[in-house]
């Protein structure tokens, strides 16, 4: 036998496609690597059963879920039409069983791997040097999940995500101020403050990050930027904890004004 009737009777060995759900700064299903176009039904389909992981759902809690508005008969009748239009690359992401559906087994999602690492870092004492953090940490713990769906299921995942990754964040800007690598610090705590601009802790991992690289006229600047905007969007003051961060350099640069005066 030759080498070449060798390769032609060897098996045909098939690569299993490659396939992606994004959930993070918007949906998306990639298979390959090359997006793949799908009915707005469908996409919600796919992303209501990634949002649960690899738990098996009934057909009746996927369709609830999905069609809460309309009669029983009709919530079926849009998750078989949501099915049956998803192409064949579309419905390599799904296990579909006569009672249930699941993600299949061999399908990513950006979202594990990224609530994955916002759990790990906020985990006790584990070293940020463990983590491999890095300038994308910050990116994948910044984008929101699902933005601009109005779902009831979606806007709740979405709260869930918000929370989590806020602290994971706040967590992230003190780790990387205990190791000194301040532009870390600043960096994750400006995400947090940019997901919400109201909430106090992380408020304080920033000027936190600031004191410590040594730019104090950038922690003084940034709390009275959210004293003022804190007292006009909800009538409130900083915390005590927030004013004993920035009250002996905002004292020094009292005197020094004075002095200059």
């Amino acid at each position: 036998m030759t080498a070449r009737d060798l390769v032609s009777s060897a098996p045909v060995v098939k690569t299993r496609a490659s396939v992606h759900i994004t959930l993070l700064g918007g949906f998306d299903l990639l298979v390959n690597d090359v997006p793949v176009t799908s009915p707005v039904g469908s996409k919600r389909l796919l992303a209501f059963v990634a949002l649960n992981c690899r738990t098996p759902l009934p057909r009746s809690l996927i369709a609830g879920n999905l069609w809460p508005k309309v009669p029983e008969h009709c919530a079926y009748t849009n998750l078989r039409s949501a099915l049956s239009r998803l192409r064949a690359v579309g419905r390599r992401a799904l296990e579909v069983h006569p009672t249930e559906i699941r993600l299949a087994r061999n399908v990513t999602v950006d979202l594990y791997r990224a609530r994955s690492l916002a759990q790990r870092l906020l985990t006790p004492r584990v070293p940020v040097e463990a983590l491999h953090v890095t300038a994308a940490t910050v990116d994948e713990l910044s984008a929101d999940l699902l933005p601009g769906w109005y779902d009831e299921w979606a806007l709740l995942e979405a709260e869930v995500w918000r929370q989590l990754r806020l602290h994971a964040l706040e967590a992230l800007a003190n780790a990387f101020i205990d190791t000194k690598e301040f532009a870390g610090a600043v960096s994750a705590a400006q995400a947090a403050v940019r997901v919400d601009p109201l909430r106090e802790s992380s408020q304080a991992s920033l000027i936190r990050a600031y004191l410590a690289e040594g730019n104090t006229s950038e922690a003084v600047h940034h709390f009275e930027w959210y004293a003022q905007h804190l007292g006009d969007e909800l009538g409130l003051c900083p915390t005590k904890r927030l004013h004993r961060l920035v009250a002996d350099v905002r004292r020094a640069h009292a005197v020094n004004g004075s002095l200059r005066r």
